[in-house]
């Protein structure tokens, strides 16, 4: 505490036995002794109260940074992808209006190009006849072919 090597104890211990004398000296170390021990208690129980009270802001910086993680955990457990989705897709939808599609209404091609010519309109194929008489269709067919290698 004082930093006393032995020398300065001796040379102490020497001029209080002069000052002291020889009866006195016994009460007097006593006493000093004593009051040594209160002040070692009382340093003791400071330090004590300085270490818990070390402790109490730790613990308190332990926990406000234990509550800022579990904040930035509970943000991302409130993710839902398909609510995300369905928003976008309600927000697409409330932009742009839907039109009804009309008989000349143009071509999506042409809605995408701007400027561009129009394109031929495409027409439908002639229907077949509903019938064709037999004979016609005999008349139609490919003659028989004839197997070579003689007849029987």
């Amino acid at each position: 505490m004082f930093n006393l090597g032995w020398g300065e104890i001796v040379v102490i211990g020497i001029v209080a036995l002069i000052a002291i004398g020889p009866k006195e000296l016994p009460t007097v170390l006593r006493t000093l002794g004593q009051w040594m021990g209160k002040v070692r208690r009382m340093a003791n129980e400071f330090q004590g109260q300085f270490q818990e009270a070390l402790r109490e802001a730790e613990f308190a910086d332990l926990k406000k940074h234990a509550d800022d993680i579990s904040s930035s955990v509970a943000e991302f457990s409130n993710i839902d992808p398909l609510a995300d989705a369905q928003k976008d897709v309600e927000r697409a939808f409330e932009e742009t209006p839907a039109a009804a599609p009309t008989a000349d209404a143009a071509s999506p091609a042409q809605d995408a190009l701007p400027g561009a010519p129009p394109l031929p309109a495409i027409e439908a194929a002639p229907e077949p006849p509903a019938a064709i008489a037999h004979e016609d269709h005999a008349a139609l067919a490919p003659p028989p072919v004839e197997k070579a290698g003689g007849g029987a």
